[in-house]
């Protein structure tokens, strides 16, 4: 099969997805609805990109991520506003005369199963809509010339921290701060972990 390839909009997602099989289109559904349901970190497209390449279908990298960017915004939207399943096939007709008969049967009969998982675990995030830490770096450096900094030749310490927000996004943040700052912080954070260990 040749390459499907990827123009902008939301008509054309909606192309890309009604040429996928029933059973293909599943695929990603299931990998979103997971993630929607609190049960993955996140959408592993590499793993769907290998699903879709087993299957005889190429897809560029843009078009993958535009069907994994849609489909997830549908879930999020219709779980937050508690739609039905019936309710969420009647927005996406709406919203396109390009859906195929098989591909809203795919979406309503995944919906009609995970949807109220989805909507709970929505819920809970709203309340706690916090990011969770991903991964955490740190390095040793030595300031030796600076416009600003009067005390050169002093060691500091970098740390860059992943975070996966609760829209699905990992952020990455960095700081620096002195080695005696660095001593407390790895202090407090063992006994974060101490406590953590109680609970």
């Amino acid at each position: 099969m040749p390459a499907i390839e990827y123009n902008c909009g939301t008509s054309n997602v909606v192309d890309i997805i009604c040429r996928l099989n029933p059973d293909l289109l599943a695929e990603p559904c299931q990998h979103i609805l997971s993630y929607l349901q609190g049960q993955t970190k996140g959408v592993d497209s590499a793993v769907i990109f290998d699903v879709f390449q087993r299957a005889g279908v190429t897809l560029e990298h843009e078009s993958l991520q535009s069907i994994t960017r849609f489909l997830l915004l549908t879930f999020r939207s219709a779980g937050k506003s508690k739609q039905s399943a019936d309710d969420l096939v009647s927005r996406l007709e709406e919203s396109s005369n390009k859906w195929s008969k098989a591909s809203l049967q795919v979406l309503h009969s995944l919906w009609s199963q995970h949807g109220e998982w989805v909507q709970v675990q929505q819920a809970v995030q709203d309340m706690l809509s916090v990011g969770q830490l991903v991964d955490m770096q740190w390095k040793l450096g030595l300031a030796v010339s600076s416009d600003t900094c009067r005390s050169l030749n002093s060691p500091f310490v970098t740390i860059l921290l992943k975070i996966a927000e609760p829209s699905g996004q990992i952020n990455q943040k960095a700081f620096e701060m002195t080695v005696p700052q660095f001593q407390n912080f790895h202090k407090q954070m063992k006994e974060v972990a101490a406590v953590m260990e109680t609970v």
